[in-house]
């Protein structure tokens, strides 16, 4: 990392309800080495928050856990109050749902403790270099350009009056617009040649705006994402506008197009940073729209809030992680492409399937890390950018690149698959346990031989197929005897046993008296309780 002295530094601050900690993440490093200033530390969100108004705060390094005001309260504070701070939050590895609700937040990253120095420096620097590229620099751009940059992102000076050249318009639009798919077609395009693309796109919509008689003012605050300001002295209807972008896209020549959200239109220039973020969440519903222009009052009701489903990953990652230790690569890919199908289904955007998947790449790596894979395999921010993975297939060759490397690294260290074999069969003999189910049928099912299946089940858990089957069945029998008011015939029936004598008699065998004394036994010690 080179240092450029004519740059200022980016300034951050230390959150731990521990000084010692804070102290120690501010002396550890030579934050000045980096172009970081850390302009304090504070112990509780409430004084974090407090410091990063007083301070111009640019990056807040907090613990998630504290007293008071935790981490998870602060970024939710700090993403209403002050959304351009980047956030980076430091966790125990246990803390899944902590993860799930940080990232749901907007966290910008989430380091897992022990936190490795080089992944800390990393991360900061990162964050520090993506506040730069979006700071804008008023020698290269004049002052329409810098006040919607500022009102675009939030920074001190977005809300000071207009130049005075866009003044005295009385219609305005905010239109967000963004290149298709850009992972499978830009991705390796030379900067030099990316560059002129970008001025070309702006070009273009200057002069297509122009010949209709309107203004603008556009800015590109991320590589492939470009606000455009439209101004004019009379009304901007849609239909107007729409033919207008179609013009655009009929001229376009690049190996995708641009889609567009168009906010709707507004009086007062003061409404620009609110339109903007009406552009570029209508933005985001392109991909399950399956539309390349979507216009405000166009879209009614697409963007009513709605909840992230609650998806439970367990039999997921125990299904991948089984596949993983198995080297099973085609069964890897296949339960990636049932997940991302399962995003599909819900008509999810891409900023909630890539957060979903985050919650599941958090919850995978603490099952990997249980089972023996070392932490250095395990190193990877979660750090997927939206505006570059924009389609589902760039997120889900994402998460098959993931895979791979994880099959590598797994197959690398040599870990005993034994383990996840059997994990896998018990869950399968859970889900159908109430079926007259065999080992040959789970063999079969885990894709191994009968034999190598039977003495791997006795060597892992001491007991025979039949016995674990046994125990597996009388535990719910047992669970029915108490809580419901079916006859013994039925629960038999229900836990598997074809043969009413038969599951009396390997009842008692497993419990030492019939089920109509266990009932009793049982329903008698509730009463007394």
């Amino acid at each position: 990392m080179t240092q450029d002295h004519n740059r200022a530094p980016i300034r951050m601050l230390i959150v731990d309800d521990e000084p010692i900690i804070c102290e120690g993440l501010r002396k550890t490093i030579d934050w000045s080495k980096h172009e970081i200033v850390v302009v304090g530390e504070a112990y509780d969100g409430e004084e974090a928050l407090r410091m990063t108004k007083e301070h111009d705060a640019q990056i807040v390094l907090t613990d998630i856990r504290m007293d008071g005001m935790d981490g998870l309260e602060l970024a939710k504070h700090l993403r209403k109050e002050l959304p351009h701070v980047r956030v980076i939050m430091i966790s125990g590895h246990e803390d899944f749902e902590y993860a799930r609700q940080a990232l749901r937040l907007g966290v910008n990253d989430y380091l897992l403790k022990p936190v490795q120095i080089d992944e800390l420096i990393e991360t900061v620097h990162k964050a520090a270099e993506e506040i730069r590229s979006e700071s804008p620099r008023s020698s290269k751009r004049d002052e329409k350009v810098l006040w919607l940059s500022r009102v675009i992102h939030g920074l001190p000076g977005g809300s000071r009056q207009p130049p005075a050249s866009m003044q005295g318009l009385s219609c305005f639009r905010m239109m967000a617009s963004q290149l298709e798919q850009f992972m499978e077609h830009y991705a390796h395009w030379p900067e030099d040649e990316y560059r002129k693309l970008q001025e070309r796109w702006k070009t273009m919509l200057r002069e297509r705006l122009a010949y209709a008689g309107m203004r603008c003012v556009s800015v590109f605050i991320h590589k492939n994402l470009l606000y455009t300001l439209i101004m004019s002295e009379k009304s901007l209807p849609a239909r107007q506008i729409e033919e207008i972008i179609r013009n655009f896209h009929s001229e376009w020549d690049g190996p995708s197009k641009p889609c567009f959200g168009v906010s709707r239109a507004f009086s007062s220039l003061s409404e620009t940073g609110e339109a903007a973020i009406d552009a570029s969440d209508l933005l985001q519903y392109h991909v399950i729209e399956r539309k390349r222009l979507l216009i405000a009052e166009h879209e009614e009701g697409i963007q009513e809030t709605s909840l992230i489903p609650d998806i439970d990953f367990k039999t997921h990652v125990l299904q991948t992680v089984s596949a993983l230790f198995r080297q099973d690569a085609d069964e890897v890919l296949q339960i990636v492409h049932q997940l991302f199908d399962l995003f599909k289904q819900e008509r999810l955007v891409l900023r909630d399937a890539i957060k979903l998947y985050e919650e599941f790449i958090v919850l995978l790596r603490q099952r990997l890390r249980q089972s023996g894979l070392k932490e250095a395999a395990l190193d990877r921010t979660i750090s997927l950018d939206l505006n570059l993975c924009n389609s589902y297939s760039s997120i889900q060759k994402t998460a098959e690149e993931e895979m791979r490397e994880l099959m590598r690294l797994i197959d690398l260290q040599g870990i005993d698959k034994s383990y996840w074999i059997i994990e896998k069969a018990k869950m399968y003999m859970d889900e159908q346990y109430y079926n007259d189910i065999k080992a040959s049928e789970v063999a079969r099912w885990l894709k191994i031989t009968p034999s190598y299946f039977s003495n791997l089940f006795k060597q892992s858990t001491g007991k025979s197929f039949r016995e674990y089957m046994n125990e597996l069945r009388i535990e719910h029998a047992k669970q029915l005897l108490v809580e419901t008011n079916d006859k013994v015939f039925e629960i038999a029936a229900k836990v598997g046993y074809k043969e009413y004598k038969y599951f009396v008699s390997v009842f008692k065998s497993y419990t030492g008296m019939t089920p109509k004394e266990y009932r009793a036994l049982n329903v008698n010690r509730r009463a007394d309780a």
